[in-house]
C-alpha cells in the first residue's frame, strides 16, 4: 500500500472513530485530523470538504463489512451454512467496528445519498445470493419476486438483533450463542421449510 493510500485510510478510520464518538454533526475536520495525526491541510489532499469524507465513510465501511462477511462465508457447502457464517460474520464485524451502527443510522440524515447507495448495494447482493440458491431448488415455497421481501426481512432481523444484543445499554457486546441458533432455526424452518 502506498503512503497516499495509508493516509487516506487513516483519515477514514479517524472519521469513523470521531463520528462514532460524537456523531456526524460534531465531526469536524479538526477532530478528524487530530485523531488521524495529520495536519489539517493534508486532509484537503484527499477530500474536498467535510461532507466529502462523511459521504465516503459509509460506503467504505460497507465495503469492508461485505468483504468480512464474504470471507467468513467462504467454504460453506449449503445455503444454510453460508447464511449462518454470513450472520456470524456480520456480528463479528460489528465487534471489530463498534461505531458502524451509529455511522449507518446517522448517515440517513447526514449522508443520505451514501446511505441509499449502501442499502441498494446490500439488497442487490443479498438478492443475488438468494436468487442463486432459489435456482438450485432452495425455498421452493417462495416465488422469485418474493425474494426481495425476504432480503429486507433478513436485513432487518440482523439490524434489530444487533441493537438488542450488541448495543443494548450503550455497550458493544458479544452476540449470545443462542441468538444465532434461533436465527438459523427461523432460516431452516421458515425459509427452507426444513424442521430444525
Amino acid at each position: 500500500m502506498e503512503k497516499s493510500e495509508r493516509v487516506r485510510d487513516t483519515l477514514l478510520w479517524a472519521a469513523a472513530e470521531v463520528v462514532g464518538e460524537v456523531g456526524y454533526a460534531a465531526a469536524s475536520i479538526t477532530r478528524i485530523t487530530q485523531k488521524a495525526g495529520v495536519a489539517q491541510g493534508t486532509f484537503y489532499n484527499y477530500f474536498e470538504t467535510r461532507q466529502d469524507i462523511l459521504d465516503t465513510l459509509l460506503p467504505d465501511l460497507g465495503k469492508k463489512m461485505q468483504q468480512h462477511i464474504r470471507k467468513n462465508a467462504l467454504g460453506a457447502d449449503s445455503f444454510a451454512e453460508m447464511e449462518k457464517r454470513g450472520f456470524l460474520g456480520f456480528f463479528d464485524f460489528l465487534q471489530q467496528e463498534p461505531h458502524f451502527f451509529r455511522i449507518l443510522n446517522e448517515a440517513e440524515s447526514f449522508a443520505p445519498e451514501s446511505h441509499k447507495k449502501h442499502f441498494d448495494i446490500l439488497v442487490k447482493q443479498y438478492a443475488r445470493f438468494l436468487q442463486h440458491s432459489h435456482r438450485q431448488g432452495k425455498f421452493p415455497a417462495y416465488k422469485v419476486e418474493e425474494l426481495e421481501v425476504i432480503v429486507y426481512m433478513l436485513m432487518a432481523a440482523r439490524s434489530y438483533l444487533a441493537l438488542k444484543y450488541m448495543y443494548g445499554g450503550g455497550k458493544n457486546k458479544t452476540l449470545p450463542k443462542g441468538v444465532a441458533d434461533t436465527y438459523m432455526k427461523f432460516i431452516r424452518y421458515g425459509l427452507e421449510g426444513v424442521p430444525a
